[in-house]
């Protein structure tokens, strides 16, 4: 895919043009924005017009699918057309009262623009609020929906208009739950706090869909916008399986609604996941830019998933959202330099942008650099205060300096802005780490997995948790969790060889470790978190460090000549591997530590055992000379010269 055709880039224009503009009459603005954006993006979008020549035949006629009723060379000003005769009277019929409604969801009152086309009674109303508690009581999304019970459906609205409305009372609902649950982290803020809208939602919107299978109904076809609504809730409501078939449908109707395909990679757990549901997607260029998405999100940062960014790039070159998933896979594969010249240069493009701001704080704390995250936060502040992502970047900024109490207080910012944010609630669980709360740590990292299962830092943060309690069965669960999401990279492997040596199971634990180097050898730089507050600390897995562990636990199993030869693999970690043909390693080793040291004094003392005195008085020797282990070391040379000078006695 190295670029369109003519007609095809005038599609796509015209396509995305008319997206933006759908997505903003159902006020789904994230995807509006992110529409526009991909839009002003296209390579030749200034160029194009009406009347420019095109080309009959396309090589990517398949990858861009453009819906029948896009006008092609048109944009839509006020609102969009629509080709079913009866939704389209529908809403000409409607469209004052539309524009109401609508003002009404952009001012946020969010009750008012769903009683503009479906009035409650306010008896009803009042016996839905909360109750002395602060519960309220929500009826059970999912369950069966019965015709009896109801008035037929919804008033006779047209698709738009009827999304408007239900929309309008999820956002109210979630916006009641928000209220509710008051404080972050308090008595209320929890899983008994739900969004009462969730049952009403899901029963009228099965109603809506069985009169569509009928034959005699009166809905007509459907366009994909209740399916992704009808998704969402289904989400909410952990029905997985069900809302994953109902996301698919609703971005095989529309696919240029961004929003459908986020929620259906939030779902998607593996990449055996992603392989499995892409065969069901439309095969368009949205389903391209889907599998780049989500295979950013399960962290595979390889050479195809490169080369599929590459090839999006040439047909958006300028698009700020490629180069920051580019950032962000660097970022997972721990090349920071990289990731940190893209955040750069998009900074310096659109000094404005606060999207994905969390991610390069993130990058500037692991790479300690003070100075630019300082610049960042006062950027950030300067342009929009009130964003979770600045509240993110002043928290790392905190944090970096140590203080940890006012870090947490961003955080918490950042959280009652959007409780939904996943980054604020993994970092404000490393912050109580650090400030030794393991309580309200793991309550911190407990809703970061709730909101996404693929968060590796949280499971690990939950694991080093559990581990400072010496709960180690727990910490094992989420070790384990945390290096299934990253199999790469070899902290998670040393995590879980640690925790199954402290349980007593040396063998399982030599296994892991032995998946920590094999995790590292293929990286420059591996490790994704240090200290106790297990951030990314970039500076790479210590391989000798995991050799003389494995070395320790065959010395537990009694089979010293393995002990031994692990032991000598760590010494030679100190001068790394051969020079090449020109005098010069690629890898100088790690030179002499503690670690090396250590396993330099029990091959000492190993050869002592065996009688191989000399080979024991040269490591012994140099041990004196390391500074390291030195009063130890003298007393074996002391040891190992009485027992040379024995045996010279008895040849004498």
């Amino acid at each position: 895919m190295t670029g369109l055709s003519s007609r095809d880039s005038e599609l796509l224009c015209a396509t995305l043009q008319d997206a933006v503009v759908k997505c903003s009459e159902r006020c789904l603005y994230q995807s509006a924005k992110w529409a526009a954006e991909l839009l002003t993006s296209l390579s030749s979008t200034t160029d194009l017009t009406p009347t420019s020549d095109t080309e009959d035949d396309s090589q990517m006629s398949d990858a861009v699918d453009i819906p029948r009723f896009s006008p092609s060379g048109s944009i839509p000003v006020i609102v969009t057309s629509n080709i079913n005769p009866r939704e389209a009277a529908l809403e000409a019929r409607e469209a004052s009262r539309y524009l109401l409604a609508k003002s009404y969801f952009d001012c946020r009152e969010y009750d008012r623009c769903a009683a503009v086309f479906i009035p409650e009674n306010p008896a009803t109303k009042v016996q839905s609020l909360p109750n002395q508690k602060g519960k309220s009581k929500a009826s059970t999304p999912g369950s069966a929906y019965n015709p009896a019970a109801s008035n037929p459906l919804f008033p006779q609205l047209s698709q738009k208009s009827l999304f408007l409305a239900l929309y309008a009372k999820y956002m109210a609902g979630e916006k009641r739950r928000d209220e509710e649950s008051e404080m972050i982290l308090g008595p209320a803020d929890g899983g008994s706090t739900t969004n009462a809208q969730l049952g009403p939602i899901t029963k009228g919107l099965e109603g809506w869909f069985a009169e569509l299978n009928r034959e005699d109904g009166k809905v007509g076809e459907s366009q994909g916008w209740l399916e992704y609504l009808y998704g969402v809730v289904l989400c909410k409501a952990k029905n997985e399986e069900e809302a994953k078939k109902w996301l698919v449908r609703s971005v095989n109707l529309y696919p240029y609604n961004w929003g459908a395909w986020q929620e259906l990679g939030l779902m998607l757990e593996t990449v055996e996941d992603l392989n499995t549901i892409i065969h069901l997607l439309p095969r368009n260029i949205m389903t391209l830019m889907f599998q780049l998405y989500t295979s950013q999100e399960l962290y595979q940062s390889t050479y195809a998933v490169h080369n599929q960014l590459t090839e999006l790039e040439g047909v958006f070159p300028k698009s700020q959202w490629l180069k920051t998933q580019r950032a962000l896979l660097y970022y997972h594969s721990r090349d920071f330099d990289e990731a940190e010249s893209i955040f750069s240069a998009l900074m310096q493009k659109d000094p404005y942008r606060t999207d994905a701001l969390d991610h390069y704080s993130n990058i500037l704390y692991v790479m300690a650099n003070r100075p630019k995250l300082a610049f960042l936060a006062q950027l950030a502040t300067a342009s929009d205060k009130f964003r979770p992502e600045t509240c993110c970047v002043v928290g790392n900024y905190y944090s970096l300096k140590s203080d940890h109490e006012k870090a947490v207080m961003y955080f918490r910012r950042a959280l009652t802005l959007d409780r939904g944010f996943l980054t604020a609630w993994t970092l404000m669980g490393h912050e109580y780490v650090e400030m030794k709360n393991t309580h309200a740590a793991i309550e911190a990292y407990r809703r970061a997995v709730d909101i996404n299962r693929k968060d590796y830092r949280a499971w690990y943060g939950l694991g080093q948790t559990y581990e400072v309690l010496e709960m180690h069965y727990y910490a094992l669960f989420y070790y384990q969790r945390a290096a299934s999401l990253k199999p790469f990279d070899s902290k998670m492997w040393q995590a879980v060889g640690a925790c199954l040596d402290k349980m007593n199971r040396p063998r399982e634990a030599i296994k892991a470790h032995k998946r920590a180097l094999i995790a590292g050898y293929d990286r420059n730089r591996s490790g994704s978190f240090g200290g106790a507050d297990a951030r990314e600390d970039g500076q790479g897995a210590s391989d000798p460090e995991t050799l003389y562990q494995i070395a320790l636990m065959y010395e537990k199993l009694g089979e010293y000549a393995e002990a031994a030869a692990y032991m000598s693999m760590t010494l030679a970690c100190e001068e790394g591997p051969d020079d090449d043909a020109d005098g010069r390693s690629p890898n100088h080793g790690v030179g002499v530590t503690a670690t090396t040291s250590r396993a330099r004094m029990w091959l000492a003392r190993w050869e002592f055992s065996r009688e191989n005195l000399g080979r024991a008085m040269e490591l012994a020797t140099e041990l004196c000379q390391d500074g390291v282990e030195v009063e130890e070391a003298k007393a074996l040379v002391r040891d190992l010269r009485s027992r040379m000078e024995g045996e010279r006695s008895q040849d004498g």
